[in-house]
């Protein structure tokens, strides 16, 4: 499972030009299920995703998780962060997923984030969406969870 985390002033996400979800200063959470990701790897995931660190203190240093920032999350599947890009110029997707196993397991990070105290607006899964953000730092982290071999 791969969170790409990026710390914003505010992010959104419209589908057929409505805005589905909106937060102002926080996370966006770019969320790719790979194939064999169970509840163990979600759950070590979310809970470094809502540890990390990317938030300045009063010092200026990134001392601060999400929660001690004051921060909101918006979560945004997406599939293309599990593709195989090591030969060719077209990337595989068989790393990813299938939907009807990572919509379950998208539900659930956001459940669990929201169950942690977190205000989550999220995009619609497996939908056209146009995510818009303003990045503050920018910072941006590649957040893994290797899935459990077989």
């Amino acid at each position: 499972m791969i969170a790409l985390i990026q710390r914003v002033r505010r992010a959104d996400v419209t589908v057929a030009e409505q805005v589905v979800g909106a937060i102002g200063p926080g996370m966006l959470v770019l969320l790719g299920v790979e194939a064999g990701d169970s509840s163990a790897e979600l759950h070590k995931l979310a809970d470094k995703v809502l540890k990390y660190r990317l938030f300045s203190d009063a010092a200026g240093k990134m001392n601060l998780n999400l929660q001690q920032s004051g921060g909101e999350m918006l979560v945004v599947s997406q599939f293309t962060l599990a593709a195989d890009t090591n030969s060719g110029l077209r990337p595989s997707f068989t790393p990813a997923a299938r939907p009807e196993l990572a919509e379950p397991m998208y539900r659930q990070f956001v459940d669990y984030c929201r169950a942690q105290g977190v205000t989550v607006a999220t995009g619609q899964f497996a939908a056209d969406m146009q995510v818009s953000l303003v990045n503050d730092g920018p910072v941006t982290f590649w957040l893994q969870v290797p899935p459990a071999l077989a």
